[in-house]
């Protein structure tokens, strides 16, 4: 018995007093510094703060207004006259399980938060990323991508001058977002750890033996890439995809995803609303191959217009899955 009181006495104290070469992983509020703590190398990511004008609250004006303050006090040239990263990316998190990409449950997890629900991989976390560009997206973009898939700073500027059709950005501004990113990049809490995992994890912080098998544990609690597959629309738009639709999903669908850019022509020369006129109108195109048929926009979205630039890009099918397409149609049908 009194063994055995010891034993508690001692399991209880190590667990309230860890050893001194064990960190918490509560130190490390950001991933970026609980990897870097565990071997690491981001060096490559790194903004260059030395270059005049660069900051974190830059970049987040550019991210989110088009434009910023420079280093003299003069607010820049407009960075495209249609798009700014938020019209197809969130700067927030949007997915319940970082490790798990599904479109259903980002759907209701945004929707919780009043988030939009978008065509673009949320900006939350890019910087946590390896690849960009994945996927389906070499036939969009063609050797773009090659540049881009395995570096960041080129993935920035493929996503100003190709996604937001505008102009390219300069180097201070270029590093200011690189910077913002940062700012929102992954924290630690976002991942789902056990305790033993975050002793574990705590533990190979001052031990180098332990570092790769614990950067191996992290890396499998988050996507570190964001998979896009363009999918075609059905031959026979009046069939559909053959899915029955669930129409309180697709007013879901239709008031997070299609109003956020349509409402009122926000970023669209198309405008929609809630009322019945706009379902009817949409109604009326959804069985046939015009530009503004559901199936053929959200599939190929809508080609850049000579002399207007401004598109809808299309949804890969992580981002609205062949169910949620089929409860968008039920809902414009209902």
């Amino acid at each position: 018995m009194i063994k055995y009181l010891i034993v508690v006495a001692v399991c209880s104290i190590s667990v309230l007093f860890p050893a001194k070469n064990t960190q918490l992983v509560e130190d490390y509020p950001m991933l970026t510094d609980l990897e870097m703590a565990l071997g690491k190398d981001f060096g490559d990511k790194k903004p260059n703060m030395s270059i005049k004008g660069v900051s974190a609250e830059a970049g987040e004006s550019l991210v989110k207004n088009g434009f910023a303050t420079n280093a003299s006090g003069k607010k820049t040239k407009q960075q495209s006259k249609h798009f700014v990263c938020t019209s197809c990316h969130n700067v927030e998190r949007e997915d319940p399980n970082m490790a798990v990409n599904d479109a259903q449950a980002r759907l209701l997890y945004t929707n919780e938060k009043g988030l939009p629900y978008l065509q673009g991989t949320a900006l939350y976390g890019a910087v946590n990323r390896n690849t960009y560009y994945n996927g389906d997206y070499y036939k969009k973009y063609g050797d773009l991508v090659y540049k881009a898939k395995n570096n960041v700073r080129e993935a920035i500027q493929l996503c100003a001058q190709e996604c937001a059709q505008g102009r390219k950005l300069k180097d201070w501004e270029l590093e200011s977002i690189l910077a913002y990113l940062w700012k929102i990049g992954l924290k630690t809490s976002d991942i789902q750890l056990s305790e033993t995992e975050k002793t574990d994890l705590g533990e190979a912080v001052n031990n180098k033996e332990k570092q790769q098998e614990a950067l191996f544990l992290v890396s499998k609690k988050y996507l570190d890439s964001s998979a896009a597959t363009f999918v075609v629309p059905p031959v026979d738009r009046d069939k559909g995809n053959g899915l029955n639709g669930d129409v309180e999903n697709g007013k879901l669908i239709y008031k997070n995803s299609c109003l956020y850019c349509h409402d009122k022509g926000r970023y669209s020369y198309l405008s929609l609303d809630e009322g019945s006129m706009s379902r009817n109108y949409l109604k009326k195109h959804i069985g046939t191959y015009h530009r503004q048929s559901v199936y053929q926009v959200v599939r190929w979205g809508v080609p850049v217009k000579s002399g207007k630039k401004s598109y809808m890009p299309q949804y890969p099918v992580e981002k609205l899955s062949e169910q949620q397409l089929a409860d968008l149609v039920a809902f414009i049908n209902n």
